[in-house]
């Protein structure tokens, strides 16, 4: 007679996609609660899981905080990326950023609260400065093919602002406002010059 592993251990094995789905619902519940609200039992019920699940696949809350932050991160640094990867010119690549701080994903399904939840971490916790460097990089590096490395910082810097601004609705809904704004830092044009 074959032995049959228990349900729980099969259902484990049946189920490859549950560590994702914990990352993913830790940052819907950091989105609604932010990161004082959330706890690995809120976290196990958004992700339909059971409590013993968040210490199989995460050494503390921690490790799933970081792991979730990481991955938000990467995510926004992919889609800027893709946004500049068809730019040609800094011109190009000036409109390209103001159409990202227009169209910016941050807007939207609760990221811009993850995104202010992770700089909040990040600067109390330099545990978490890997994942802000990173991003940073990246959005310098993108940015830089166009720019040089001080522009591209000033650049950078201006994204994260303006995107804040629009978000919160304190400014910068004027298209052509924004675009001047972009192009001040880039080239040192003032309004006018086109």
């Amino acid at each position: 007679m074959t032995k049959t592993a228990p349900a729980a251990v099969r259902g484990r094995r049946l189920d490859p996609d549950r560590k994702q789905r914990i990352i993913d619902a830790c940052l819907k519940v950091v989105a609604e609660r932010g990161v004082a609200g959330t706890s690995h039992r809120v976290v196990a019920a958004a992700a339909g899981v059971p409590l013993g699940s968040m210490t199989y696949h995460f050494a503390g809350m921690e490790d799933l905080l970081h792991q979730a932050f990481d991955q938000f991160a990467r995510r926004s640094a992919a889609r800027f990326a893709v946004r500049m990867r068809v730019t040609g010119s800094p011109r190009d690549a000036c409109e390209a950023i103001a159409a990202y701080i227009e169209e910016d994903p941050l807007f939207a399904g609760g990221d811009l609260n993850i995104n202010l939840e992770l700089y909040t971490i990040a600067a109390r916790d330099p545990a978490y400065r890997d994942i802000t460097d990173h991003w940073m990089a990246s959005s310098r590096a993108e940015i830089g093919r166009f720019f040089d490395p001080a522009t591209a910082s000033a650049l950078d810097a201006m994204i994260e602002g303006l995107t804040l601004h629009r978000a919160l609705g304190t400014g910068w809904q004027d298209p052509a406002a924004l675009r001047e704004a972009i192009r001040r830092v880039a080239f040192g044009e003032t309004s006018g010059a086109r």
